[in-house]
């Protein structure tokens, strides 16, 4: 397989992919899975990871576990260099996320849940990026995507902690970008909309143009493979999302009543 890294073609082997035990990280597993492929797959369910990982060995794939929260940066940087002393580290999919917001009986998110979110979507993908940059600046090359949220760039009423972690791991992507210019290693920021998934499951409202997580997996590998910088889809709710942060306050009220939801209690595994 082989990702394409400013027009020049990288083949890849060895894979890690945080939240790997279920959604779009499960649909990615699988589909990156294949003869000669070691695969990182890291995630919280020890059930589930093992399931996705017994499906990757079933495709010809190698598989290393990692049952850990992204939030232990020791147990995730041990992790990253072992899995690097064994095969070469070329592509490394932070897409651990969990998501908060308003309850069901209708208050807004508590600081503790606000601090629980951000320190996961959005320090826990900081962390895994720095884990793998001095494997991947060593060999000057490598693939980081980053998983972020079209929220990050349309702030949602009903989820301001989510919306300000993918806003913020956007930035940061981007910046990091350039910040690595020229140094063989590309960074990737993808905005999917509505996914199949547990956390589209504890989304208590409408999923408008709600795709697979098969299909987003298809789009995000495609996507690091043309080393886009900013990509997100459905593309046209990507666009307005874009073009949201400069529409008048009116006009982004009037979009947002349509999207109001709340979100069930739910730890970023299971509904509790």
């Amino acid at each position: 397989m082989f990702l394409r890294q400013r027009n020049r073609p990288l083949a890849f082997q060895g894979i890690i992919i945080t939240g790997a035990s279920s959604g779009i990280g499960e649909a990615l597993a699988l589909e990156l899975a294949g003869p000669g492929i070691a695969l990182g797959l890291v995630g919280r369910n020890a059930e589930r990871l093992g399931a996705v990982a017994a499906a990757a060995q079933g495709r010809g794939a190698t598989v290393r576990q990692g049952l850990f929260d992204v939030r232990d940066v020791q147990a995730l940087r041990d992790f990253v260099d072992s899995f690097a002393a064994t095969a070469p580290l070329d592509l490394v999919i932070a897409n651990a996320g969990i998501l908060d917001g308003r309850t069901p009986d209708g208050d807004i998110e508590t600081a503790a849940a606000a601090r629980n979110l951000i320190d996961t979507n959005l320090l826990g993908s900081i962390e895994t990026l720095h884990a793998a940059l001095p494997h991947m600046r060593a060999r000057k090359s490598g693939q980081i995507v980053l998983v972020t949220s079209q929220a990050g760039l349309a702030p949602l009423p009903d989820a301001p902690a989510y919306s300000a972690s993918k806003a913020g791991l956007i930035s940061y992507g981007l910046a990091m970008r350039e910040a690595l210019a020229g140094e063989g290693v590309g960074i990737s920021v993808v905005c999917p909309g509505y996914v199949t998934s547990r956390m589209t499951q504890a989304h208590l409202g409408s999923h408008p143009f709600k795709i697979s997580a098969e299909k987003a997996a298809r789009k995000i590998i495609a996507g690091a493979a043309a080393d886009k910088s900013l990509f997100g889809f459905p593309y046209f709710l990507f666009f307005a999302a874009r073009c949201s942060i400069v529409a008048p306050a009116w006009i982004r009220r009037l979009v947002m009543n349509g999207m109001r939801f709340r979100v069930s209690r739910y730890d970023g595994q299971k509904p509790l």
